[in-house]
């Protein structure tokens, strides 16, 4: 179906964005067979370092023309095999297209490029007294490029959603090679469809994203983190819908079971709080007002203990407050340094369901003999759930590991909730899609395909059984 990057195309590439911007030798294109799914590669022919959306026109154009798949690439922080070139051709890598471009505070809106790293985003525009919200784990990491084409999420999506909630305007260049904008400086948009949320989310199957006008809010003032033990995860997901059902909605409400936070203790050789207890909540309040948000406080406090919580340890400072989210950010690290081969899944439920998922999950654990470690987002249902290879033999893991997920899927959607919440269907879920949509809708999302990208040059393999 697809042919073979010639030295003649590869040629053609480096008049388009300059000969130092391709890489064709295999130690420099070794960082692009992959992205964060452990074990999971596959080598482009050629990597395309482009610097514009001109330049990724002409880009698209030469490989409609002579047949040649396409990978967009941001930082290569996916967890879904979304930037693994499965089919060879060409790499466009947008690291380049780095700037922040405006930070328009009489609009609330930033204009950026793709490949941004979200983490400079946050500091950009909290240096000016604004805010932007989604705060995915790899922040320091990953670019807003790929944000969007996850929609990514991150722990302070209970309160105030995720990517998909702050793009008012996207630049993009279509398969064809034309380049078209959606939306612009607008808080209303009802022009036609909406296609900015159709391509936020679609995980570099449709276009390839230039240019991102974010929506930005006030910077809160102030900021009151609670970390809370509990002897059984069912007394936290109490508290969790007791703060709900009392109009209260924390900026986050993170979980962590024992195992986990074990975990990092013995990755970083240091003590963290209450890691002797069943789990843990970690909630964040924000706001403007000092009293307000102490109240606040004060409250989910007391809402915790009358659910069993053991202590609440209070963190208003910013130096108690990243003390407390140390152990947080570094369970995926920990977890991948006791076993390098491990599967993580991040289902979604209906919050009220996370208990129940939890059980099933440490069912299906006991049934098969394995290690699952669970932690997430309690406050809007989202369960990273990890298997872990530990000692199992190569031949075992490979036949337990889609055992395993279709359980936790079976699982999951019996509960009311869907495969994945934040982290995409990219190569690795594409085959349990049916398992979530009915045929009509994925052959409503075949269309869209085929209407974007007839060819299927870009990004091919991906999402669609």
């Amino acid at each position: 179906m697809y042919e073979k990057v010639t030295p003649e195309i590869i040629e053609r590439l480096r008049k388009i964005v300059g000969g130092g911007q391709v890489l064709i030798d295999e130690d420099r294109i070794e960082p692009y067979s992959h992205d964060k799914v452990i074990g999971l590669r596959a080598d482009p022919e050629v990597v395309v370092k482009v610097s514009n959306a001109g330049q990724i026109s002409e880009l698209f154009r030469l490989a409609q023309r002579e047949k040649i798949p396409i990978t967009p690439r941001g930082a290569g922080y996916g967890l879904s095999g979304g930037a693994v070139p499965l089919q060879g051709g060409i790499v466009l890598s947008v690291e380049k297209m780095n700037r922040i471009l405006e930070i328009d505070k009489n609009n609330l809106m930033a204009t950026v490029e793709p490949g941004v790293i979200t983490g400079d985003i946050h500091r950009a525009v909290e240096a000016e007294g604004l805010f932007y919200p989604p705060d995915p784990a790899s922040l320091d990491s990953c670019t807003i490029g790929g944000n969007i084409a996850e929609d990514a999420g991150g722990p302070r999506a209970v309160k105030y959603g995720v990517t998909r909630n702050y793009i008012c305007g996207l630049e993009a260049v279509l398969p064809s090679g034309e380049i078209i904008s959606c939306g612009g400086k607008l808080v209303k948009n009802v022009t036609g469809y909406n296609l900015i949320q159709l391509l936020v989310g679609s995980e570099g199957t449709l276009a390839v994203v230039t240019k991102i006008i974010l929506r930005l809010i006030p910077l809160p003032k102030v900021q009151i983190d609670l970390l809370v033990p509990f002897d059984d995860f069912l007394s936290a997901a109490d508290s969790v819908s007791e703060i709900i059902a009392h109009r209260i909605v924390p900026t986050t409400i993170e979980f962590m079971e024992q195992d986990s936070l074990k975990a990092v203790e013995r990755l970083l050789e240091k003590q963290f709080p209450f890691t002797d207890a069943a789990a843990q909540l970690l909630i964040q309040l924000d706001g403007n007002r000092q009293d307000s948000v102490e109240s606040e406080a004060e409250v989910v406090g007391q809402l915790c203990f009358q659910h069993g919580a053991l202590d609440v340890l209070v963190a208003k400072d910013r130096p108690t407050r990243l003390r407390l989210w140390e152990a947080r950010r570094m369970i995926i690290e920990a977890l991948n340094s006791e076993s390098p081969v491990n599967h993580m899944e991040d289902v979604v439920v209906p919050r009220s369901q996370i208990p129940h998922l939890l059980k099933g999950i440490k069912k299906i654990a006991a049934d098969f003999s394995l290690r699952i470690v669970n932690f997430g987002h309690a406050g809007d249902g989202n369960v990273h759930v990890n298997v872990l290879k530990d000692r199992i033999s190569d031949e075992s893991w490979e036949d337990l590991v889609p055992r395993v997920t279709e359980k936790i899927y079976h699982l999951t959607l019996s509960l009311g909730g869907t495969i994945t919440g934040e982290h995409g269907i990219g190569c690795t879920r594409r085959r349990y899609l049916p398992l979530a949509l009915s045929p009509s809708q994925i052959d409503l999302m075949r269309m869209i395909k085929k209407a974007f990208d007839p060819n299927s040059i870009l990004n091919p393999c991906k999402v669609l059984p």
